[in-house]
């Protein structure tokens, strides 16, 4: 008898500061705003733009350096709109997900080989762990009846409402023991599904189904590549660069507005960075106006040069890189690794109120520069 697979859903790490909790407190509200009770196809993870980024998938569906090159031409075609749907409303960023995993499937059924599709397929349901079962190729192969598909239904709901209420009372610094006990409890109970909801021949169908246990939680590169600088040819401290000259380097670049007091809190950290890391990291600045001085480049030199920003720093007249990234909050900093992709982002100051987003940062830089 083969043993019953312990799954757990695709981690989102990466995101670990106050970013996350906005974008979980977005998303439910959007989903609210756009229906009570999500469809059973909305509650089903979209995962499949996430493993196409990691290099331990590649390494798992044994690529080719041709098809690696290939795969990456095409993730400069996608990603700029799959990263920018992410502060969508949920009903309209799910359209967007569906609509470039549909292209991706396109393309991986034109450039990959049968057994690596297959592979793949795996992975993806793996990646979505227990909600595997809502898909309905995989509930259609288990001959899921609807009693039991309501229940894994309402089990995904019931973690779902969990984890909003968890994250609307961190943003209102109101969360309780209770509440974050509710979530584990539901999630345990969702996790449990396999042994609770399906009988034993349907859990054996379902170890075939997955295939060999592949661990997706400790997948990291699973975002997309930062878009590419917009160039005002108005610029601080350098004539001008892009993000691709500076690949084999990590790039720490953040948004900000030279009267944002919660900006001007980060600024030390930011130049403490770059006097730290040296020629292996370089912090590069967007500097996008929130008032009308902040649109006078003058002012902004001259308020680089009073605060000690010895770092490129790009000015962002017209707030077109703000919107290629589809920024919404000053200050914000992405890092970014040595091949170009975006590993994490943190809103906000980055200590404030004892968080600590610098010793987050610092912490990663420090292994992407231990990685290679």
């Amino acid at each position: 008898m083969l043993p019953i697979p312990n799954l757990t859903r695709l981690s989102v790490s990466g995101i670990l500061s106050w970013a996350s909790i906005f974008w979980w407190l977005c998303f439910w509200m959007a989903a609210d705003a756009t229906c009570q009770e999500e469809s059973v196809d909305e509650l089903v993870p979209r995962n499949l733009l996430k493993l196409i980024h990691a290099p331990e998938v590649y390494e798992e569906l044994a690529l080719t350096v041709t098809q690696k090159s290939s795969l990456r031409s095409f993730l400069e075609e996608i990603d700029g709109p799959w990263f920018r749907s992410r502060n969508l409303p949920a009903n309209e960023q799910l359209k967007v997900l569906d609509r470039l995993e549909w292209t991706t499937q396109q393309w991986l059924t034109k450039h990959l080989k049968s057994d690596q599709l297959s592979r793949l397929k795996q992975l993806e349901y793996q990646s979505q762990g227990v909600r595997m079962m809502l898909v309905p190729a995989v509930s259609s192969r288990l001959s899921l009846s609807k009693d039991q598909i309501s229940r894994l239904t309402q089990l995904a709901r019931r973690v779902d409402r969990a984890q909003r209420d968890y994250q609307q009372a961190i943003l209102k610094q109101t969360a309780t023991e209770e509440l974050k006990s509710a979530v584990v409890r539901a999630t345990e109970d969702e996790q449990g599904a396999i042994r609770d909801v399906l009988n034993s021949d349907q859990q054996q169908i379902l170890v075939k189904i997955i295939g060999s246990v592949f661990d997706t939680a400790k997948l990291r590169r699973i975002y997309p590549l930062a878009p590419e600088l917009i160039d005002s040819r108005e610029w601080v401290n350098t004539s001008g660069l892009s993000l691709k000259e500076l690949r084999g380097k990590v790039i720490l670049l953040h948004f900000y507005a030279f009267q944002c007091s919660n900006c001007q809190a980060n600024f030390g950290l930011y130049q403490r960075w770059q006097d730290e890391f040296g020629d292996q990291v370089i912090v590069l600045g967007i500097q996008s106006p929130e008032t009308s001085a902040e649109q006078d480049p003058t002012r902004v030199r001259a308020a680089a040069v009073e605060k000690g920003m010895c770092y490129p720093i790009l000015i962002d007249i017209n707030k077109e890189n703000w919107n290629a990234w589809s920024n919404t909050m000053w200050p914000t900093v992405y890092v970014i690794d040595q091949d170009g992709f975006i590993r994490q982002w943190w809103q906000g100051e980055l200590n404030y109120q004892g968080a600590k987003g610098d010793q987050v940062i610092r912490d990663l830089v420090n292994d992407l520069l231990s990685s290679k």
